[in-house]
């Protein structure tokens, strides 16, 4: 494995979220238009990482822990319900 270099560079946001990632980095990385990036966020920090799979090959095996699980499309719909009402309550709580 080739060791790459370490690069810093500052970016800025668009009003429309985007961002321009620097031509050092996309040389450096061989990023190509079209290609896909994965977001990770990791408590104040975002990591963006070149996507060396398509989403099928990183995904196959969270898709493969659901089919032998018990968990339900609908069970998970309820869960994110609940997390985001639970969610507001603190920070309503938070306020007062």
């Amino acid at each position: 494995m080739i060791k790459k270099r370490r690069i810093i560079e500052i970016g800025t946001v668009s009003s429309r979220g985007q961002i321009a990632i620097p031509s050092k980095i996309r040389t450096e990385l061989d990023l190509d238009e079209g290609e896909k990036i994965i977001f990770v966020v990791e408590g104040d920090n975002l990591i963006i990482k070149k996507a060396d799979k398509t989403w099928e090959e990183l995904t196959k095996p969270l898709r493969e822990s659901i089919k032998n699980s018990e968990l339900k499309e609908s069970d998970v719909v309820d869960l994110i319900h609940r997390f985001r009402k639970e969610k507001r309550e603190n920070e309503n709580n938070g306020r007062h």
